[in-house]
C-alpha cells in the first residue's frame, strides 16, 4: 500500500511541477520539508522528520494573489528502547521501529505583502486532506493502521528574488489535522519547516 502511494505521489508531483513550470503567471516551489510531530504524532515519533518534500503550485490571479494547490510527503521515523509496550490488551517485550508516513493534499490560497521587492514574505492557507500510514515494527510482528484526516494547513514565509525566474523559498506550515473515523482515530497534526525554489 505505501509502495503504490509512494508512486501515486511522486508521479502527481512530478506532472504538477512540470505543469506549472510552463504556465505563465505562476509561482511554483518545489523544497525540502523537515517535520516536527505535535499531539498525537509527536508522542508517537518525538524525533524530527528529515525525509520530506513538498510542492506548491499557485496561478497568480494578480500581483498579490495566488491560488493552487500542495503536496506534501514526510516519513517520520524513532527506535524504540527495549521494553514493554501495551497496546489492545497485548504485551511484548523487545524493540519496536515506529513509521509515519504523512502525505497532505490541499487546495491553497495565498497573499503576497511586497511583490515588486526582492524580499516578499507571504502568508496562506490550504484546506485538504492528509493520509496517514502508521507502522510499528515489533519482533516479528507488524501492526499497521491508517486514516484520511481533514486537514488544514496555515503558513508564513518569505521569498528571497534570486533573479526575475526564480526565488528561494522557505516557510513554515501547520498541518493541522482533526480526527478521523478510521484505524487510526487520533488527528495527526505536524509542523513542516520548508526550503526550495520558486519558479515565476
Amino acid at each position: 500500500m505505501l509502495s503504490i502511494m509512494k508512486k501515486i505521489f511522486l508521479l502527481t508531483l512530478f506532472s504538477a511541477f512540470t505543469l506549472g513550470a510552463v504556465l505563465a503567471q505562476s509561482n511554483t516551489v518545489i523544497s525540502y520539508s523537515v517535520g516536527f510531530g505535535t499531539g498525537d504524532l509527536g508522542e508517537f515519533i518525538g524525533k524530527p522528520s528529515f525525509r520530506g518534500m513538498s510542492f506548491d503550485y499557485r496561478k497568480m490571479v494578480n500581483p498579490n494573489v495566488g491560488v493552487g494547490v500542495n503536496f506534501s510527503w514526510n516519513t517520520f521515523y524513532e527506535e524504540k528502547d527495549r521494553a514493554t509496550y501495551t497496546q489492545d490488551n497485548i504485551s511484548l517485550t523487545g524493540k519496536q521501529y515506529r513509521y509515519s508516513n504523512n502525505f497532505p493534499m490541499l487546495a491553497t490560497a495565498a497573499y503576497f505583502l511586497k511583490p515588486e521587492e526582492s524580499m516578499n514574505p507571504f502568508v496562506g492557507l490550504g484546506i485538504g486532506t492528509m493520509y496517514t500510514l502508521r507502522n510499528t515494527d515489533m519482533n516479528l510482528y507488524t501492526l499497521e493502521q491508517d486514516a484520511w484526516n481533514f486537514l488544514l494547513q496555515p503558513e508564513v514565509g518569505l521569498q528571497f528574488e534570486i533573479d526575475p525566474s526564480t526565488a528561494l523559498h522557505v516557510s513554515l506550515k501547520y498541518n493541522v489535522g482533526f480526527k478521523a473515523g478510521n484505524e487510526l482515530t487520533n488527528a495527526q497534526s505536524y509542523l513542516a519547516l520548508n526550503v526550495g525554489f520558486a519558479l515565476k
